[in-house]
């Protein structure tokens, strides 16, 4: 039950956080954006609606695979532990409990979240990386060069990746298989302390959201201890998740990154330490109701499959 519940869920919160992502991630990776409505501004002028939606179709596809492994990962987890600890799957958990079965969800998914989050980064980046590519040959031409005709910026520069199963098999011919696990050492140090701060603030809150005699909280209470969570989640994984996203960026044309280290100390020395925080509060509102929509839809799916075998 938990694992249908949770691959739900997790397709109810990508359909609504998804263009807040896209923004996170080129405010992230792109220096140029001064802020999160230039790059809103930006994104829009450019590639109007569809830009924020750029690498969406291989998310969908998995977040239910993904969400299902995280969330029954959790609960089979928390079972056994209760289980050698308290002789039942059952008992309440306690709080340490609780967080290294959070811990161990995030790590499991790492595995499958890699050449995912490896395709939807170059496909939200592409755009930028390619006239980025286009400005740099114009320089080196010299200041008397033509530039090229552009009578339709669509076309030109064309992008390098037509899609989702496109850049994974490109990205696998030019780089290896370790291309497409580019960042996972970041996204292992994101989502392990991440799931864990996750699935403790929403267990605590809704424990203090519960009304007397009940265990479970009321809608309100869920959608409330959902968002908050997400928010938690979010606020102690960007940077990490900064880390990650350039990272898994850099494939693009000349590399700059020789590992993590390098590109978390690279980065602060170029742009200060602010730069590990950047779409920090992008994230805590994006992450509030995608979090909401994800445990709402996850506990009504639980509370429908529980009375439909009972």
């Amino acid at each position: 039950m938990d694992f249908v519940a949770g691959a739900i869920g997790g397709v109810c919160g990508v359909a609504v956080g998804y263009p807040l992502d896209t923004v996170k991630v080129r405010i992230q990776t792109e220096p140029k954006y001064t802020g999160l409505w230039h790059c809103v501004r930006d994104t829009y002028h450019r590639e109007r609606v569809w830009g924020f939606y750029r690498g969406l179709s291989l998310p969908v596809c998995t977040v239910s695979l993904v969400s299902s492994v995280s969330f029954g990962t959790y609960r089979h987890c928390l079972a056994h532990i209760c289980q050698l600890r308290y002789g039942s799957p059952d008992a309440k958990p306690a709080k340490a409990d609780i967080t290294l079965s959070g811990c161990a969800s995030g790590l499991v998914r790492v595995f499958l979240t890699s050449p995912t989050e490896v395709a939807k980064v170059r496909l939200q980046t592409q755009t930028q990386t390619q006239a980025q590519k286009q400005q740099r040959r114009l320089s080196a031409s010299g200041p008397s060069a033509v530039p090229p005709m552009c009578p339709a910026p669509p076309a030109c520069p064309e992008p390098k990746y037509r899609g989702p199963l496109h850049c994974l098999a490109t990205v696998a011919r030019e780089e290896g298989l370790r291309g497409l696990y580019k960042g996972s050492s970041a996204l292992l140090l994101r989502d392990g302390h991440s799931f864990a701060t996750y699935f403790l603030s929403y267990a605590v809150l809704c424990e203090w959201l519960s009304s007397a005699g009940h265990s479970r909280p009321d809608v309100l209470g869920v959608l409330v201890a959902g968002g908050c969570a997400g928010v938690l989640a979010w606020a102690v994984a960007t940077p990490m998740d900064v880390i990650k996203s350039r990272l898994q960026a850099d494939g693009q044309g000349q590399r700059r990154y020789r590992g993590l280290l390098h590109c978390m100390v690279t980065s602060v020395r170029e742009e200060g330490p602010r730069v590990l925080f950047k779409g920090l509060v992008l994230n805590c509102c994006r992450a509030f109701p995608v979090n909401m929509v994800v445990f709402v839809a996850y506990e009504a799916v639980l509370r429908l499959t529980r009375g439909l075998l009972t």
